[in-house]
């Protein structure tokens, strides 16, 4: 088994505290870094430069899809493949085929939602290196915590480490990520 280094770990007192290291990390030109509080901060999203999930467009994709799909093939069976006039009804009509496709575009959409939460978010991990440090249990109760990660171009284990204690880090940790 290797052991290599996730990334490096600082603790903070107040939502005050971590929100001013956030400032200075982002500042001093980290682009891998994270925030794990016990509620959410006003203001980390716009200190992190996060933008909007992509969630929304690989959904709007699969639903998209799907009703595609399914007007495809009804065009397909009733037009094409197997046609068959019943009671000098078109081949094909638009309205006949809106609610299995609408019902379609709805599961798609969903399944869309699922498909890109979990892939964005790489999930499932069934382990994360966080889990392994002890204090990291009280990110759910009173603490805050910032990690910038070792896949950081401007990581280096002291300058990273002497920058989270400048900006008031109260506990400093190195990260190891058991393969």
């Amino acid at each position: 088994m290797s052991e290599k280094i996730y990334g490096i770990m600082a603790e903070f007192e107040s939502p005050a505290a971590i929100l001013h290291a956030a400032e200075k990390v982002r500042d001093a030109g980290y682009s891998r870094w994270d925030t794990f509080t016990p509620f959410p901060i006003h203001g980390m999203e716009k200190v992190m430069k996060l933008g909007n999930s992509l969630v929304g467009w690989v959904s709007l994709a699969l639903g998209a899809g799907a009703f595609l799909s399914v007007v495809g093939l009804l065009w397909y069976a009733n037009a094409f493949d197997y046609p068959l006039i019943v009671g000098g009804k078109p081949m094909f009509s638009e309205p006949m085929t809106f609610v299995p496709s609408y019902i379609m575009m709805i599961l798609g959409a969903a399944v869309g939602a699922l498909v890109g939460m979990l892939g964005l978010n790489q999930l499932p991990r069934l382990h994360h290196p966080l889990l392994d440090t002890k204090r990291f249990e009280l990110a759910t109760r009173d603490k805050f915590f910032l990690v910038i990660g070792a896949t950081d171009p401007k990581f280096n284990v002291t300058e990273t480490s002497n920058l989270l204690k400048s900006i008031g880090g109260v506990q400093i940790e190195v990260v190891e990520d058991k393969d």
